[in-house]
């Protein structure tokens, strides 16, 4: 089962081998994408949750796209039939007051019962589908990594071939595709409206890579319920994501939600989020400036690798510090949501204990 990112005393050896078979006979519940069950531009902990679920519970979540609304989709040579009805309900009637400072339409929140700030969120992402045959990539004036070098707008449509897993990017350009989800968050410790385009703390708009189907997202919990939300799906992402989109189109996630309960006052609690795929092991950071955020991605791995790993021995600080030198990759995540964001890719195996 995936390493948990934090020690807390409820959560002994023999609870953890524990967890599967308890999980296994979990429903799983469904969450369409409606003017009602959506978040649109924020995460918030006094949002009013879409669905409430207990600790282990499966979800299946639609969302949208950030390509636009239906006559935009259809101006860009979008057939009307694969545009998703529920896309021209939600641009419609969705309450303009209701939005939040960022463009992000996410899905949720969803509240699991027993989080509560201190804890850990552990979020499996067991299955991603892509909803429509196309994607759009798109840049604007004065946004980008090279908004000089690009002073104007333009959209592109990329056809995508579900059964091939392939993007028709330009001929004789074709992409593999590994879907994920842009942004994966629950709400701030801060009340109010948080914008959606700014990673941090609580996940959000991480434009990770990695977290592809199999993979799984550790959150540090800042408020009752947690308030999970899905969205920005993209088919496939460079790392950078230096024009400011991805191959954006529609996705459905199945996810599956636990909670580790954790403590404020726990000497080594989550603070950052972290992910784990079945070979890596991946902390980040984010930050305005690209050199914090690197410095603190890297800082967060000496923590797991020193502090908080439960696979293998812990490390000394000075041997962490040396082993992601020698062994491990930095990457930069993404150079244009707000804050930059640098994740570190540290291979399992690595461990041979």
């Amino acid at each position: 089962m995936p390493t948990i990112f934090t020690r807390t005393a409820a959560l002994s050896t023999a609870a953890l081998l524990a967890i599967p078979a308890a999980l296994a006979q979990q429903p799983t519940q469904t969450l369409l994408a409606t003017p009602t069950t959506i978040a649109w531009g924020f995460y918030s902990a006094q949002a009013k949750p879409v669905l409430t679920i207990k600790s282990g519970d499966t979800v299946k979540i639609q969302t949208l796209s950030t390509c636009g609304a239906p006559d935009r989709l259809k101006s860009l040579g979008i057939a009307e039939a694969d545009i998703p009805p529920y896309v021209a309900d939600i641009f419609k009637n969705y309450p303009a007051a209701e939005k939040g400072p960022g463009g992000h339409i996410l899905t949720g929140p969803v509240a699991i019962e027993e989080a509560e700030p201190g804890d850990v969120l552990e979020v499996r992402i067991q299955k991603i589908d892509i909803d429509v045959p196309w994607a759009c990539n798109s840049f604007g004036a004065g946004r980008g990594f090279l908004p000089n070098d690009f002073p104007y707008s333009k959209t592109r449509i990329i056809p995508l071939d579900r059964t091939k897993m392939i993007g028709h990017f330009a001929p004789g350009v074709d992409i593999p595709l590994h879907p994920f989800f842009g942004s994966m968050g629950i709400a701030t410790a801060q009340g109010g409206k948080y914008n959606s385009a700014p990673p941090w703390m609580h996940g959000g708009n991480m434009d990770n890579k990695e977290l592809v189907a199999g993979t799984t997202l550790y959150i540090p919990v800042n408020s009752k319920g947690a308030n999970f939300e899905v969205g920005d799906g993209h088919a496939n992402q460079g790392n950078g994501e230096v024009d400011i989109t991805a191959l954006e189109t529609q996705l459905t996630g199945t996810f599956q939600f636990i909670v580790h309960k954790g403590s404020l006052d726990t000497a080594n609690r989550l603070i950052w989020p972290r992910a784990e795929t079945p070979t890596q092991y991946i902390s980040m950071g984010f930050d305005e400036d690209l050199k914090t955020a690197t410095e603190m991605a890297i800082r967060n791995m000496i923590t797991f690798l020193s502090e908080q790993i439960l696979d293998h021995p812990h490390l000394s600080r000075d041997e962490a510090y040396a082993l992601i030198s020698v062994a491990c990759d930095v990457d930069i995540t993404q150079l244009v949501d707000t804050k930059s964001g640098v994740h570190v890719m540290c291979p399992k195996a690595l461990f041979t204990k």
